[in-house]
């Protein structure tokens, strides 16, 4: 499968900055961030993709967007691909919020309220990546599935950082390493 980090967010952009959270829920990407969306677009045009699972924060959906356009597959929301638990950008919208403001994608199957309430421990999204992996191992598509997540979700599966808007491929029939640096 292809991990995408989705594009510059409002909360990246300060939070590099300064190393500081400035207290942005559920951030909407950058200028930069939608030109990121839109390059993964153009670059994920012959890599076969057939699926595509996006987490419901607005930055992921604002990312797989135009992907999703491109490559005329319809984009599968699914919680278990959001990020850790951790800052204000991690507090999302609810689902009756994001289903009107993203009324081509099906948010029926998942809670009004689908983040945690509290922070999420490293080994929280280090299980939760193990549990998405094993399913995705399980499925015959996962070679055509690209999905579009967070840097520490995908630190998880992978034990690699990325930058925003970056993509990688990653074999979920292979385990990750043992240890994984969270450091940012």
């Amino acid at each position: 499968m292809i991990l995408l980090r989705h594009g510059q967010s409002e909360f990246n952009l300060h939070f590099t900055a300064t190393r500081r959270d400035p207290g942005i829920a559920d951030p909407r990407l950058t200028e930069l961030g939608h030109a990121q969306a839109e390059a993964a677009a153009v670059a994920l045009k012959d890599e076969g993709i057939e699926h595509i699972i996006v987490s419901p924060y607005t930055r992921a959906l604002q990312t797989a967007a135009p992907i999703a356009r491109a490559l005329g597959v319809k984009a599968l929301v699914n919680p278990i691909v959001r990020e850790r638990y951790a800052f204000s950008c991690d507090i999302g919208s609810p689902i009756s919020h994001l289903a009107r403001d993203w009324p081509e994608l099906d948010f029926s199957h998942i809670d009004e309220i689908w983040w945690p309430a509290m922070e999420e421990g490293a080994q929280g999204v280090i299980d939760r990546a193990a549990l998405f992996r094993a399913e995705m191992s399980a499925l015959p598509h996962w070679t055509n599935t690209l999905v579009v997540s967070h840097w520490g979700f995908i630190l998880s599966l992978t034990g690699k950082s990325v930058m925003n808007g970056t993509w990688l491929r990653c074999d979920p029939t292979i385990a990750p390493p043992e240890t994984i640096s969270w450091k940012h």
